[in-house]
């Protein structure tokens, strides 16, 4: 099987001219599966080491409010800010109009955000839902030596002896 995300969504398909129907589809029954590359995603222990030594580069997909910790978090119980040394790198500044940005826009906001696409990266979110995006980017651009914190913010800002730093980031003054 091959698979493929479909930017700009079916908005994006019907606005491109492709075909579309009201009719039920049929499809042959067949069976998928997918194998789990446990390289690629992040663990509790993997995250306390690289806030620890630095030895990756974190992108917060959260807004910037969440990141910075001025607005609550919608769980409760979560404690508010971010990860130390971690970068805002919000989803939504990824896409427009439900496409991703084109390769030029995409690796200016990245390394606007501070991250360096030399290095690695670990994307991180709120549930690990939206640093999906940050990693599907850094794909775009061919940096595969990137990997996602599942546990996100959830699992850091919800326990009590993980540090959280709150305010905005200046680059180059951490």
């Amino acid at each position: 099987f091959q698979t493929y995300i479909l930017d700009g969504g079916f908005d994006g398909w019907k606005a491109a001219g492709r075909p579309v129907t009201a009719e039920p589809t049929k499809i042959a029954p067949s069976v998928f599966h997918a194998d789990f590359d446990s390289g690629r995603v992040a663990s509790l222990a993997d995250m306390r080491r690289i806030v620890d030594t630095r030895a990756s580069q974190i992108a917060d997909a959260r807004g910037p409010g969440r990141f910075t910790g001025t607005e609550p978090e919608p769980r409760a119980g979560i404690r508010s800010g971010h990860m130390p040394g971690a970068r805002n790198l919000p989803y939504s500044a990824l896409s427009e109009n439900g496409e991703l940005l084109s390769k030029d826009r995409l690796r200016k906001a990245i390394e606007e955000a501070g991250i360096d696409l030399s290095k690695p990266v670990v994307t991180s979110c709120g549930s690990g839902i939206t640093a999906a995006v940050v990693t599907l980017a850094l794909e775009t651009l061919g940096h595969t030596n990137n990997w996602l914190y599942d546990g996100s913010w959830t699992e850091w800002g919800g326990l009590s002896d993980t540090p959280v730093v709150t305010g905005p980031v200046v680059i180059g003054k951490e």
